[in-house]
This record gives C-alpha cells, structure tokens and sequence, in this order.
C-alpha cells in the first residue's frame, strides 16, 4: 500500500517539524546586552514618497506603503514590535496592512519582532536564502553570536530570495542585493520612491561591519567570510541611487540629518560624501581585520 506509506511519511514529517518548532520556541531566549537606543523612542516621518521611518531611535525600520498592502523592511529588536505598531499607526496606517516582512539581515537587532509582527498581521516573511536556517533557529545557527539557543522567536520565511532577485508588489519593484559577510545572507535593497515633485532611487544599504569575533580567514561556519566580506565592499561602491539608509540609524547620520518635528524634506538624505565615507571607513577596518592572526 504504497499510498498509505506515503501518506505516513508525509504525517511522520509534518509531526517532527512541528515538535521541533515547538521545541524551539519552548526554549528560554539568550538574553542580550543592548544598547539604551535601540530601545529608545523615535518619532515616525515620511523619508520620501511612500516610504516612512518607523524604527527606533537606532534600530532602523522602514514601512513601504502600496495601494496591495504594505511593506516592512526590519523589525528591530524582540521588544520593539508595540513601538513600531504605534508608529505606523500615529502616521496614520493600519498595522494590519503589513503584507510583506523583508530583512537586511537576520541578527537578532533586526529580525527580533519579526515572528510576534508575522502573528499579528499574517504578513508573508521573505529572506534571503542563506539567512533562512538562521532566522528559522532564532539565531542560534549565525556563524558569530550563535551556539548558545535562540536569541529571538525562531519563525520560518514563506519566500526565499537571491542576488538580483526583484520582489514585486503593488507597484512596488525591490531589487535585492546579496551582500553577504556581516551574515551570509546580508542583502541591500534598491527602489524607485515617488512624490509630487520627482522620483528618487532609494538605497537601504546593509553596510559590511565586521564583528570584533570575526575571523576574516575563516569561521567554523562560514570558511568565505573574509572573501565575501571583500565582494561586498568592492559591489558596494558601484551602486547608483538618490537618497542612502540602512540598518542601523547612526550609520548613516539620520539624527544629524532629521529632527523631530522637521517638515518633509527627502533631500536631506542626499548624500554620496557620507556614504563614500562609510564605505571607506569599513574597508580600513576590513584591511586591519586581515593582519589578525
């Protein structure tokens, strides 16, 4: 009876994901020292067209709105998923409306509200391939802060992407960008943004860090890093765009750029010197990185 064994088989595998699932999110969470201002309140604004800051003083959050539903790139921290709830709302949208969760990367700074979001709205989760075991594990598989059990809720992605791929969605054309090192599926996003006045090509840039317990000549699990962490400077500097974010607010200066308050004012992101300067401040500490033994 061939199709009652598979039928088992298929049942037998269903009941072990779920056991694991349940498993995992039996486990206690590693606790984290953060930093005060990832948990710090920021008040939400519009950057430019349909697209809004709606993160933490530091931990960036971006909201994507379309005629379909809404985008939302990062979630910040495990506790930061009521912050963001108020944001979107104070700027006038529905937190039910999140269609679509991306990441620039799975750390736990960045990915940790995701599951409680996910919950809430029914939102599909799209990550980059090589991210996916380590969200799906809460971050207990990255090739750094990992080995210790999850530091956030593990979920799994509905969506795997790649390099160039494009997630399109109410009008809305995403391309991703793999720039693997700080994770192995760290990736950027490009896209077009518009208001009455212009269009503007907009960067959300994960720029390369590089933790201090990071060996550029080879992790355990990540033998590449320092070869990819040299792909990814070297792609980086060749991108064209208008305005320039990522993941973390300080590093691209937005609270020297924008105050509370300010009135809409998109080209105070504007600014090819700062991210020229970024960039080449990670390449010096990239270079440093390799004289260690």
């Amino acid at each position: 009876m061939p199709n009652l064994k598979n039928s088992l088989k298929s049942l037998l595998l269903i009941f072990n994901l779920v056991l694991v699932d349940s498993i995992l999110n039996a486990q206690e969470l590693v606790k984290t020292n953060n930093p005060a201002e990832w948990s710090q309140d920021y008040q939400p604004f519009r950057i430019a067209g349909n697209l809004y800051y709606v993160g933490t003083y530091d931990l960036a959050c971006y909201l994507i709105t379309t005629p379909n539903g809404n985008i939302l790139i990062n979630t910040g921290a495990q506790d930061s998923g009521p912050m963001i709830r108020a944001h979107i709302e104070a700027l006038g949208f529905k937190f039910s409306d999140i269609k679509i969760l991306l990441a620039t990367h799975a750390h736990f700074d960045h990915v940790g509200a995701m599951a409680d979001i996910q919950k809430m709205t029914g939102a599909r989760i799209m990550i980059n391939e090589e991210d996916a075991q380590v969200l799906a594990d809460g971050g207990n598989s990255d090739y750094v802060m990992g080995g210790k059990g999850p530091m956030f809720k593990p979920v799994k992605a509905d969506c795997l992407f790649h390099e160039k791929d494009t997630v399109n969605f109410g009008g809305m054309q995403i391309i991703v960008l793999h720039h693997p090192g700080h994770t192995k599926g760290a990736n950027s996003f490009l896209f077009n943004v518009k208001d009455e006045h212009r269009v503007y090509r907009v960067l959300i840039a994960n720029m390369p860090s590089i933790l201090d317990e990071t060996k550029l000549s080879g992790m355990p699990g990540y033998p590449n890093v320092g070869k990819d962490y040299a792909y990814t400077l070297n792609a980086m500097k060749d991108l064209k765009f208008d305005l320039w974010l990522s993941s973390h607010a300080s590093q691209f200066g937005l609270h020297e750029k924008h105050k509370p308050d300010d009135h809409y004012r998109p080209e105070q992101f504007i600014d090819q010197k700062g991210y020229d300067a970024e960039l080449a401040d990670l390449q010096k500490e990239y270079l440093e990185k390799l004289t260690e033994k």
